[in-house]
């Protein structure tokens, strides 16, 4: 019995700082926060937080993984299912927090912001806090926050406006009237752009002109794209597609941003924050101090924007949440926040950082971001998103290159959507 205290004290001696199996990092020491986040400005804007975050905390170091948004989704529910705990923050995309918050694979944040004491800063803009929580809306237990205020605007270009003494568009009828007047007088300019592929791409160009008009894709979780509204809208979209470039049927992001920053668009129905950031940059556009980035024209309802916010959780099979939640509150400070968009140009979730004096000057179009996020609209928060939004694409786009008229696909995409939400 003597030998095996000897044997065990010098044990402690010789190794003071051994982690028994089973012990959270946290525990030893230092400690190393691994993160499953987002390749391009979004990783960018998270290592300079993480790297202000270490030189305020020595012990805390950090591994970011910069995904593309596939592999981050992959990567990031496959290591959740599992309980493995690779990852103590993620980066969610938020029309897949649905799912990922409705399988109880994210840390209850709401219990950690009353163990510790603070509240949620009423300073986030309170249509993307809704988005982190489960069930969808004030009530709900948060699982996330947000940290990407990334939301759809309209671009236009006002120096044709004002040649043709034509008002900034605040209807979707100023909108077609506008590409009209355009088609007829310009003949090297593209009246109005948007993304066309299927998929995502048309979903997302649509929906902004979709929910202006009145329609909705569920009601009290049924397809609704049957409605008179639904109908108004495609026909509207199509008309207005009259006066968009041949081809648009195939344009992704890089066409668009492409006719706008060489003067070739006058008018682009979809833009987000991270394809304008360098319009004024004359190194890049040919349109510096032409083009204005506003919220969406309204119709029968008010500007109706998609939101297409980035959400922060904190998996609940991490070992390090104490330490993760700490960063957390630090990654979505309105000091951060001001860096990352300043340095990165990563849009605020904040309404303060929206209102600095400065940010407003590198980006004029913050106030009109600052309203979209404030009055956006969501994705239905269902985990069938993805499904649904891939056979609304394929119908929308084969409306647009006319293989079939907008109430026979409304008509087929209804019982498709009807089909899946079953």
């Amino acid at each position: 019995m003597k030998k095996i205290i000897l044997i065990l004290t010098v044990s402690l001696l010789v190794f003071p700082f051994f982690v028994f199996p089973g012990a959270s990092k946290e525990e030893s020491g230092s400690v190393t926060l691994t993160i499953a986040g987002r390749d391009g400005a979004y990783g960018d804007a998270m290592q300079l937080a993480a790297d202000e975050y270490s030189l305020l905390n020595p012990d805390v170091s950090f591994e970011i993984l910069k995904l593309s948004g596939s592999s981050l989704f992959e990567k990031s529910v496959i290591d959740m299912k599992s309980g493995v705990g690779t990852y103590d923050l993620v980066l969610i995309d938020d029309p897949n927090a649905t799912q990922i918050q409705k399988a109880g694979w994210l840390t209850d944040l709401g219990s950690m912001y009353k163990e510790s004491g603070i509240t949620l800063d009423p300073d986030f803009i309170p249509t993307l806090t809704k988005l982190g929580r489960y069930p969808y809306g004030d009530s709900g237990i948060l699982y996330s926050l947000p940290l990407v205020g990334n939301v759809e605007l309209f671009a236009y270009r006002k120096d044709l406006f004002e040649k043709y003494s034509l008002a900034a568009p605040d209807t979707w009828d100023d909108v077609l009237i506008a590409a009209k007047t355009l088609a007829a007088n310009e003949p090297d300019i593209y009246p109005v752009l948007f993304r066309g592929s299927k998929g995502n791409p048309i979903v997302t160009g649509f929906l902004p002109l979709f929910w202006a008009f009145g329609g909705n894709i569920l009601v009290d979780g049924k397809p609704a794209m049957n409605s008179p509204e639904a109908l108004a809208a495609l026909e509207f979209f199509l008309e207005l597609a009259k006066y968009a470039p041949e081809g648009v049927a195939m344009y992704q992001s890089a066409q668009v941003k492409d006719a706008i920053y060489s003067g070739k668009g006058a008018m682009a129905i979809e833009v987000w924050p991270g394809w304008i950031k360098n319009l004024d940059n004359p190194d890049e556009s040919a349109v510096v101090g032409k083009v204005v980035v506003t919220k969406h024209p309204s119709q029968v309802d008010k500007s109706s924007p998609m939101i297409g916010v980035w959400l922060v959780g904190i998996p609940e099979a991490s070992q390090n949440k104490s330490a993760a939640f700490d960063f957390l509150q630090f990654l979505t400070s309105k000091d951060i926040q001001a860096k990352m968009s300043d340095s990165a140009g990563v849009p605020p979730t904040r309404t303060s950082v929206h209102q600095i004096s400065s940010l407003i000057k590198k980006y004029a179009w913050y106030p009109a971001q600052l309203d979209g996020l404030q009055n956006g609209v969501a994705r239905p928060r269902t985990n069938k998103w993805k499904e649904i939004e891939a056979a609304l694409g394929t119908y929308l786009q084969l409306a647009l290159i006319e293989e079939m008229d907008a109430r026979t696909a409304l008509a087929e995409v209804n019982i498709k959507i009807g089909e899946i939400v079953e």
